[in-house]
């Protein structure tokens, strides 16, 4: 199990997801907690995790709303969750984007079983979808695309690294300069940007007709493998 795999639990019943967040952790999973809907959205916004556990009645946002939303800007796996059977025809008739649902009251451990099966398919679909194009070679702080090295600055090379170990997510400005500047000297927003713009230019002279990075209005940059 990737220690590093993120779960983020959506849920204002505070037993269900105390239940649930320490059955995730015990598999292995680093796990958040939100149980306001529209706190939830916010920080979905800036940060995606590896997959949600997102509960249908919320304060401030229900689940749907939030399902939806993030489809905007996410490819993130959705379970939702629900204590009434018949929302069950409801999740399925809508076009809520979700990719599993799960019905109140149920087993932690089919829910866990349920989180591994669908990480699996999103991991397996993006390193099919990417395997072929990208490679980090750690040892040589380089990345090659199509078997050729980029000419990448070691700035714009722990960047693009981050980018392609978590294709689809949103990442925010601040936390690209984190990554970009471990010292946080004299740097801002726009530095991202000029980063972000170099990268692109290099990977369209490897693979052109291809957009890898995408800006994601009012939040950062999501990378996308071709």
């Amino acid at each position: 199990m990737d220690s590093g795999t993120r779960i983020l639990i959506v849920e204002d019943d505070l037993k269900i997801a105390a239940l649930l967040k320490d059955y995730l952790l015990a598999a292995g999973y680093q796990v958040s907690h939100e149980a306001n809907g529209r706190l939830a959205l916010e920080q979905l916004r800036l940060s995606q995790p590896d997959l949600i556990l997102l509960d249908l009645m919320l304060p401030e946002v229900d689940g749907i709303s939030i399902c939806r939303e993030v489809r905007q800007f996410s490819q993130v796996p959705i379970i939702m969750l629900t204590a009434r059977v018949e929302e069950v025809d409801r999740l399925l008739g809508l076009d809520t984007g979700a990719d599993d649902y799960v019905c109140k009251p149920f087993s932690p451990r089919e829910v866990v079983a349920r989180v591994r099966v669908h990480l699996r398919r999103s991991m397996a679909s993006l390193s099919a979808a990417g395997q072929s194009r990208f490679f980090i070679d750690k040892q040589q702080l380089r990345i090659l695309v199509d078997a050729q090295p980029l000419n990448l600055t070691p700035v714009e090379f722990r960047l693009l690294s981050e980018f392609i170990s978590h294709p689809e997510r949103v990442f925010s400005r601040q936390q690209l300069l984190d990554f970009a500047h471990e010292d946080q000297r004299d740097i801002n927003d726009r530095t991202v940007d000029t980063h972000i713009k170099n990268i692109r230019k290099k990977i369209q002279g490897r693979l052109p007709g291809n957009e890898c990075l995408h800006s994601v209005y009012g939040v950062g940059y999501r990378f996308e493998l071709p």
